[in-house]
């Protein structure tokens, strides 16, 4: 199944084409800016059963020429896919007639050395066709923590982010980029929740996702995603029930009081610790007929696996 963080590190280059010769001068590679790019099929399926999708291909025109730009988001290893990506290349050429160029683009070290090793097809002897793709990981890109270098290119700060995301200077990327992107939002607020969004995505499961969130949160207005709207439900859900755990703390206190029952400091911090109105309520209710705090929370049964 394709991950999140998968499609951001192909997909940015479809927001923003021109990211491409940018990124590529960090790789010693002078591509001249496209004067305009088109969005292809992705599907390099044949008539055959089998089918082969490249993650984004891209049309580039260029005052130099055109080229096409495969971009391939590459997770882990794969033994089978420099056959993959060489087909790709064949495929498209034949079909378009115009030079295509592979792009692949890792978040790990090691799957990024492993995709830039040149692999030739053929005998030892007279290798037919070698396949040389560009590979952008960690290591290619820089890491962006002014909040003026990320203004000045967005999708630059979200690649540097989703590649150095289990890196420790992760942590100043997204705090520049969250800066930047506020600026972005007051001009363009759609513009700014796409790459909100691919940030999010790029970032996966790691810790600096759980930052960028925090981050997000602290500004929630211009922040639309499903992150957010999540963000909020959780907010709103914990606030209904805190309420309701203090209200049956303090029912559930005033009741023991009226009934005479002994509350010692331990059974007091246990009650005032749970918060969970579930269990608060079952104890309430075991307090009504109960002659000891040892008697409630020995009768519920089930508020040892619900308080835990």
């Amino acid at each position: 199944m394709v991950s999140s963080s998968h499609e951001a590190l192909h997909r940015i280059f479809q927001q923003d084409p021109g990211l491409f010769a940018r990124a590529a001068r960090h790789l010693g590679v002078a591509f001249p800016p496209p004067v305009s790019a088109t969005e292809l099929s992705t599907d390099l399926t044949e008539t055959q059963p089998l089918e082969r999708r490249v993650d984004t291909l891209l049309r580039m025109d260029t005052e130099d020429g055109s080229f096409l730009l495969a971009v391939e988001s590459q997770g882990r290893p794969a033994p089978d896919k420099p056959a993959s990506w060489a087909y790709y290349l064949s495929y498209v050429y034949a079909k378009y007639r115009v030079p295509p160029v592979l792009l692949v683009v890792c978040a790990d070290r090691g799957t990024a050395a492993w995709a830039a090793r040149q692999v030739d097809i053929g005998p030892r002897q007279w290798p037919s066709l070698t396949l040389r793709p560009l590979v952008l990981g960690p290591d290619d890109v820089p890491v962006i923590d002014s909040p003026d270098e990320a203004a000045r290119d967005i999708p630059l700060t979200v690649l540097s982010a989703a590649l150095h995301r289990r890196d420790p200077g992760a942590d100043a990327i997204l705090n520049a980029l969250a800066k930047a992107l506020k600026s972005v939002s007051a001009d363009d607020e759609d513009t700014a929740t796409t790459f909100i969004e691919l940030t999010e995505q790029g970032l996966g499961t790691t810790q600096a996702a759980e930052l960028w969130r925090h981050l997000m949160a602290v500004d929630l207005s211009f922040f639309q995603s499903q992150t957010a709207q999540q963000l909020r439900a959780e907010g709103q859900a914990k606030g209904r029930a805190e309420g309701q755990a203090e209200s049956r703390v303090k029912d559930l206190l005033l009741l023991l009081g009226h009934r005479g029952i002994e509350v010692s400091e331990q059974d007091r911090e246990r009650i005032v610790g749970c918060g969970d109105p579930d269990v608060l309520g079952l104890w309430f209710r075991n307090a009504l007929t109960a002659t000891s705090t040892a008697e409630i929370f020995a009768s519920a049964g089930e508020s040892g696996t619900a308080e835990r």
